[in-house]
């Protein structure tokens, strides 16, 4: 009787290191005994096996689910695959015998294998543990079935390459520093931090994006069962959320959102016709209600009611934004949405005080397709954009900003009257007719869009950090 001892379990190069020397010396899977380091040995053993020896020529296809499948917890798997490989070697085409028992358990541990590899990809949340040398580092615990902290690390390495990051899970351990891979043993959860600053934003915007009418319980458990939620910031809004799935689409139901909103008539009998469209706007205050009665393009079929921009009438700096959202249209004001409560999170960590700013948008009515009782934003054109110029053109010669932010592409085209990729504007000053400065930035409804934690706190830091310019310029 031989016997194989492996050091570590789901090592794919140490099991096939022994069995290439096994099957060179044509020991058949019955007279072999595999173990790993940590149990007791076989007392009717008598050889170990640990230098590889010898070729081995086998299908490709079965090669690459061996390499997954050594990963399997099953204590037989590295014996059953094997016996798999030694009948391979004699059969090459065993795994086309889809009936046979051995192949059955191979296409099913594989399957489950695939299946566990899936959900860390999915369910790895990184944790923020600070910077050095100018680079991130990040840290995550996970709890995988079985051992595929191997077969998993690569893509974490070519997803997250320009931070360094460590994954811990019970069984080894992936770490990635100075772009480069090792492994190590296994570790607890103490090791990573419970929480970082970016885990409220992802709640939000997963609270955000949570659809009530469209909650399938069994649907959601099998893609995300609960053995992965307690390490899930999100998953500790489930609960609250499915409570309260029932009464929040009854209250869907009884808004019927997708047409105007019953008070745009209300809002629009309060602003006198003669101030609509005209010349003889005199303030801001003027302004914001001939807004409310503009008809230049056909959006305002549809909306609430036009939203201006809102701050001081000398404000030093001014943003834009692309357009209002749901919210925005039913209370009349820019930036109260999901959007507009990030926007002023970063704008506490950048310094700035909303209520010195002119905050505005590009275009004025909410542009959406309905959708059932929802609303759903939709971007607006070029020729939307460019209609409603003439009314943020009115806005900057009221408020005369010395610094213009855009957030997002439309605004960019709104305040140059040209399009421009925001990537190709980023970074610099850029001096506009009239004297003032303009900043090009992302809005921060893109970071509410980004299921990517890691990329979302990056790309929040950047966004944070143009804020941070503007209000150094406008000092």
């Amino acid at each position: 009787m031989r016997e194989v001892v492996l050091a570590e379990p789901g090592d794919f190069a140490e099991w096939r290191s022994a069995a290439r020397s096994l099957l060179a010396d044509g020991v058949a899977p019955e007279d072999v005994s595999w173990r790993g380091s940590g149990e007791g040995a076989s007392l009717f053993s008598d050889q170990i096996v640990a230098a590889p020896a010898g070729q081995l020529s086998l299908p490709r296809a079965l090669v690459e689910i061996a390499e997954r499948v050594i990963c399997h917890r099953d204590a037989e798997a590295p014996a059953r695959l094997y016996r798999i490989v030694w009948r391979a070697a004699r059969d090459r085409h065993l795994l086309a015998r889809t009936t046979d028992p051995d192949v059955d358990w191979l296409r099913g541990a594989d399957k489950a294998i695939r299946r566990d590899v899936h959900k860390m990809h999915a369910f790895v949340r990184f944790r923020r543990l600070g910077e050095e040398a100018g680079r991130e580092s990040f840290a995550a615990w996970f709890e995988p079935t079985h051992r595929i902290v191997r077969l998993t690390a690569p893509f974490f390495q070519r997803r997250f390459y320009g931070m360094d990051w460590a994954i811990v899970t019970p069984d080894a351990r992936a770490i990635w520093r100075n772009e480069q891979l090792v492994y190590g043993s296994g570790g607890t959860k103490d090791e990573v931090p419970d929480s970082d600053v970016v885990e409220d934003q992802w709640r939000t915007y997963y609270g955000a994006i949570f659809n009530p009418a469209r909650v399938k319980i069994d649907a959601m458990r099998a893609e995300m069962p609960k053995k992965y939620w307690k390490n899930l910031p999100e998953a500790q809004d489930i609960a609250p959320l499915l409570a309260g799935a029932g009464a929040r689409v009854e209250r869907m139901r009884e808004m019927a959102v997708s047409a105007a909103n019953p008070r745009t008539e209300k809002w629009r009998t309060r602003v006198p016709e003669e101030l609509a469209l005209t010349e003889d706007v005199t303030s801001l205050a003027e302004l914001a209600k001939a807004v409310d009665r503009c008809t230049r393009c056909p959006l305002y079929c549809n909306a609430t009611q036009g939203v201006a921009g809102e701050g001081p009438e000398r404000a030093r700096i001014m943003l834009v934004g692309e357009q209002p959202g749901d919210q925005e249209d039913l209370q009349g004001r820019p930036f109260v949405g999901p959007a507009g409560q990030l926007l002023d999170e970063a704008l506490e960590e950048a310094g700035l005080d909303r209520t010195r700013l002119f905050l505005t948008n590009a275009v004025k009515h909410f542009k959406f397709e309905p959708r059932g009782k929802r609303r759903l934003h939709q971007n607006p054109t070029s020729a939307e954009i460019d209609i409603c110029r003439w009314w943020l053109d009115k806005e900057r010669a009221f408020v005369q900003p010395e610094l213009i932010v855009t957030l997002g592409g439309s605004a960019l085209r709104g305040v140059t009257g040209k399009s421009a990729s925001i990537k190709s504007m980023r970074g610099s000053v850029h001096e506009l007719e009239g004297g003032a400065r303009l900043i090009a930035t992302i809005h921060p409804s893109f970071l509410l869009r980004l299921p990517d934690r890691t990329r979302a706190a990056e790309e929040r830091k950047a966004f944070v950090a143009d804020l941070i310019r503007a209000r150094k310029l406008a000092a």
